[in-house]
């Protein structure tokens, strides 16, 4: 896949024009988004997405195409999941919910800007050593393992990480518990202080590495393309503050995601190791020759990613609706 320098330079060009559209177009001015305008939105971000993904195959052709669409979806759904911990955070801070989008965008923005220090490094690790792709795959099919623990595990750790975060915050800034506006600093007895705003982006700013930790290995197991992997990330990334509160409230009927998000990274874990293997040159495995194993095609990582995201979701509605049934039937009648 040839990328020329200024199709590099137009594409970020467009991305940050959209941000800085976002900005002053819905965030500049504190509101809480209708459901309306949330949902409205979050389509027209998608439809861009999805035309985008378009291009590429116009461009580069279907294979590339199909490569940046499953990665978009995959993204997407680590999005929506890094959603319930950013739902966590904003209840931790009590942050006014006028206020939330802009927490939110700066949020986004910070872990594009991270997403995009990794999706260099990653993609220089690969091109001088093909053997980390056995790392990653290593670590998504571990990832995929702490995935199921975590949902059937209690909050109790994710507090502590958030205690040790601000306890380290704390002992080298001012701050306050006093909200002034969306302001980040605020002055109280001639000292300039850090208000809780800006506790709370620090906060998501650590979980956004966290969720880079993740994500770019995952899309690396999809396609090896600098250009996919950084488009798919930031069209996903895209939208995301429409999608918290268009979500919001519902995300806790999606019981099932992590489960579904734990299958597509311990799959895409599987696929990147037989890549590994198929690419082999390690000394000490076949003598460093090339080892022949399956391979896994675009399209089935595809269809398996938009068949383990229907499933889980479907099956996590149908779990809400059961549970809902059971509190109605047991609630006394008058």
């Amino acid at each position: 896949m040839n990328v020329s320098a200024t199709t590099w330079i137009i594409t970020l060009v467009v991305i940050l024009g959209l941000f800085i559209f976002d900005f002053f177009a819905h965030v500049r001015t504190p509101h809480a988004p209708s459901l309306k305008e949330s949902g409205a939105w979050s389509a027209v971000y998608i439809t861009i997405a999805l035309i985008f993904g378009g291009y590429v195959w116009w461009q580069w052709g279907g294979t590339y195409g199909g490569e940046y669409y499953a990665g978009f979806i995959t993204e997407k759904a680590l999005s929506v999941d890094n959603l319930f911990v950013f739902v966590i955070i904003m209840a931790k801070f009590a942050v006014p919910r006028e206020y939330q989008q802009k927490v939110l965008l700066l949020g986004i923005v910070m872990a594009l800007v991270m997403r995009g220090g990794f999706i260099a490094v990653g993609a220089a690790a690969i091109n001088a050593y093909s053997w980390v792709f056995y790392l990653f795959g290593a670590f998504l099919i571990y990832t995929a393992v702490k995935l199921i623990r975590e949902a059937t595990a209690s909050e109790e750790a994710d507090d502590d990480e958030d205690s040790a975060i601000m306890k380290f915050v704390k002992k080298y800034l001012r701050t306050t518990d006093e909200y002034n506006g969306d302001k980040l600093f605020t002055k109280a007895n001639g000292k300039r202080l850090a208000t809780p705003m800006l506790m709370v982006l620090i906060v998501i700013g650590f979980t956004d590495v966290l969720f880079a930790l993740d994500s770019i290995p995952a899309i690396y197991g999809l396609t090896t393309e600098p250009y996919i992997v950084f488009t798919a990330n930031a069209f996903a990334l895209m939208g995301l503050r429409q999608l918290f509160f268009l979500l919001d409230g519902l995300l806790d009927r999606l019981v099932y995601l992590s489960w579904g998000l734990s299958i597509i990274l311990g799959f895409i874990g599987v696929k990147l190791v037989l890549h590994a293997l198929h690419e082999n040159t390690l000394p000490f495995l076949n003598g460093g020759e090339h080892i022949k194993v399956p391979e896994i095609s675009t399209g089935l990582s595809l269809s398996i990613i938009v068949g383990v995201l229907v499933v889980t979701t479907v099956a996590s509605l149908i779990k809400a609706k059961s549970n809902d049934k059971k509190e109605q039937d047991s609630i006394p009648s008058a």
